[in-house]
């Protein structure tokens, strides 16, 4: 690896190695596990960065302990305030709490109830205000201009991405000849930071960002030249539901990140639970998603790969949901309706045809008064639980073959 011979390049390393060693002893240097059955998919070497492990459960804490370290001891003691869905709030209320400064924290109606009692747990005082994080940041800039506290953004702020950098170091630490970073991308710090620490290092490794689809502002933004704001967001990772880049992020994205992918919910819940059940790492939807990229198109990216799991603070209700969404998306569950003949034994000869290809009965539910019954049917709605999309293709040919018509509405 060469030296970087860009000034500003050179100046930022600095900043990064600056950062790492105000974090000794604050930020775990998280590990880094290999992951054959991604392996496998992409054709060669992928890596797990696990900052889900991370203090606080995301990799938050870099970024927020870095930038609050650097205030002067009168700016820390008129507080900090930040805005957050959950993980820049834990992060920002433990590096508080480690640095003795009052935190308070603006989260959205909604925000996950885990990452609000954690946030809390770690000393900082809790407000809501408004629906998405937008709106809550704009409060946390006026409580910042009322009180004097020292407004501490999620990515828009040089010392946020100099502490996400660290991360950069620490793959190349452990991974020296990685040819590409998945990385997901909500406002860009992370991205940002990771990407101009392994350019500066001379690394030739290619950087890809991801974002869920339905939050994406980065496409159109690096499309138009500029950061641009999304109309309107839906995704359940709430972890990159960011509706505008930040202005200091989006201009190393802009250099130093090759590409940013999209991935669909159903992408994002399938490597959850893939993550879960191969991997045995719990992680939020917004820390699967440079998984989800690996898996949706395995040939795009040259390994080794290293894939970031950037957060694990999930709310069990929607781990619960996600896991179910998951496994539809695998084909795991199948619903359906199946016609039969409204006579004694009619259900009991249906059930003994699922049993005759394995399919395990979840559910069931008669109907008797649908429009598209024949006279002496009986509509019967099924959930079965299957091992796979081909196992699925089985049991619907089996009960084809066994006369029965199936209706998915």
């Amino acid at each position: 690896m060469n030296a970087p011979s860009d000034p500003d390049l050179a100046e930022l390393l600095a900043d990064v190695e600056d950062a790492a060693r105000t974090l000794g002893g604050v930020a775990r240097t998280t590990p880094m596990e290999a992951s054959r059955w991604l392996a496998d998919r992409v054709g060669g070497p992928v890596h797990l960065k696990c900052e889900n492990l991370q203090r606080a459960g995301s990799f938050k804490i870099r970024g927020a302990y870095v930038r609050i370290s650097r205030l002067s001891q009168e700016e820390r003691s008129r507080g900090v305030v930040a805005a957050s869905a959950g993980n820049h709030a834990q992060g920002v209320a433990l590096a508080a709490r480690l640095l003795d400064t009052k935190a308070t924290v603006f989260m959205p109606f909604g925000a996950p109830i885990p990452k609000e009692e954690a946030t809390r747990s770690y000393g900082a005082d809790v407000r809501f205000h408004g629906q998405t994080i937008d709106e809550a940041l704009h409060a946390a800039r006026e409580y910042a201009e009322v009180t004097g506290a020292v407004f501490i953004h999620p990515f828009d702020h040089p010392d946020i991405v100099a502490g996400q950098g660290t991360l950069g170091l620490e793959i190349l630490q452990q991974c020296p000849d990685v040819a590409t970073v998945l990385v997901s991308v909500g406002g860009g710090g992370l991205a940002a930071g990771i990407a101009a620490a392994l350019a500066a290092r001379g690394s030739r490794a290619r950087v890809v960002g991801v974002q869920a689809a339905g939050a994406a502002a980065y496409p159109p933004s690096l499309a138009a030249g500029r950061p641009v704001s999304l109309g309107r967001m839906t995704t359940m990772a709430d972890g990159i539901a960011v509706g505008r880049p930040g202005g200091t992020p989006f201009d190393l994205v802009r250099r130093y990140v090759s590409e940013v992918v999209t991935v669909s919910e159903e992408s994002l819940s399938r490597s959850l639970l893939l993550l879960l059940e191969r991997g045995k790492l719990l992680v939020e939807p917004a820390g699967a998603a440079a998984v989800a990229a690996a898996l949706d198109t395995p040939d795009a990216f040259e390994p080794p790969v290293v894939a970031v799991l950037s957060g694990g603070n999930i709310d069990p209700l929607l781990l619960m949901r996600v896991v179910r969404h998951g496994m539809i998306a695998a084909g795991r569950y199948l619903s359906l309706r199946v016609s039969v003949p409204d006579r004694p034994g009619g259900l009991a000869a249906l059930l003994a045809e699922l049993a005759a290809v394995d399919a395990n009965v979840l559910d069931v539910v008669h109907e008797r008064t649908s429009a598209d019954l024949h006279l002496g049917d009986v509509g019967v709605a099924l959930q079965l639980e299957t091992r796979g999309k081909q196992h699925r293709e089985q049991i619907l040919g089996h009960l084809r073959a066994s006369g029965y018509t199936l209706n998915f509405s």
